[in-house]
């Protein structure tokens, strides 16, 4: 018998981890990604700003325009996965409220859709960047540099904010967990 709306657990799913860069993104998203994957129970895909962005995006610089086609492919896959009964993990920078709005729209009729704000003070992304790209944008020498001289919008519409100057990497993605649990995506049996 064809199931027209399977309970949530059993729907596809995509959790957009945003904020800065620095912020934690990819740490939360990594560690999720093993939860579910330890889980064991739907297919699931680590969509990494940084990995994306080598490997679908390379030809994009930073303007409004490319990041606006960056997330956009990001969209595309992460659709795919929650169409398909997937989990899509992502962790793009995604720094416009709109576009952030457009993503939610577009995956929403598709299966669910969690909003994870990383909230870590630049302060706290500075510091962490091995890269020194935060002093090469207040150099000037990287132009369009979310934070420094291209906007981040906070969204007002996050369903998970994660404070990182009060929880670990571990308590962060059991709070992610709970709101998840909380929601029905994940069985109340403790496993994601």
């Amino acid at each position: 018998m064809y199931k027209v709306c399977p309970p949530r657990k059993e729907q596809g799913l995509t959790l957009f981890f945003t904020w800065l860069s620095g912020s934690g993104k990819s740490t939360f998203a990594k560690i999720i990604y093993a939860k579910f994957i330890e889980e064991g129970k739907r297919p699931v895909t680590l969509l990494d700003g940084d990995v994306v962005r080598y490997n679908l995006s390379s030809e994009l610089g930073f303007s409004r325009k490319d990041r606006y086609i960056n997330v956009n492919r990001i969209v595309f896959v992460a659709s795919e996965i929650t169409k398909n009964g997937g989990i899509a993990i992502c962790a793009p920078i995604a720094p416009y409220d709109s576009v952030r709005k457009e993503v939610r729209d577009e995956i929403q009729p598709l299966g669910g859709f969690i909003l994870i704000h990383v909230d870590t003070p630049i302060e706290v992304c500075e510091e962490r960047d091995r890269k020194g790209l935060y002093a090469k944008a207040r150099a000037g020498i990287i132009k369009e540099f979310t934070g420094i001289s291209d906007p981040y919008e906070s969204p007002d519409d996050a369903d998970v904010v994660i404070d990182t100057t009060v929880l670990s990497p571990e308590q962060a993605a059991q709070q992610i967990l709970l709101h998840l649990e909380s929601e029905g995506y994940v069985g109340t049996d403790g496993g994601a």
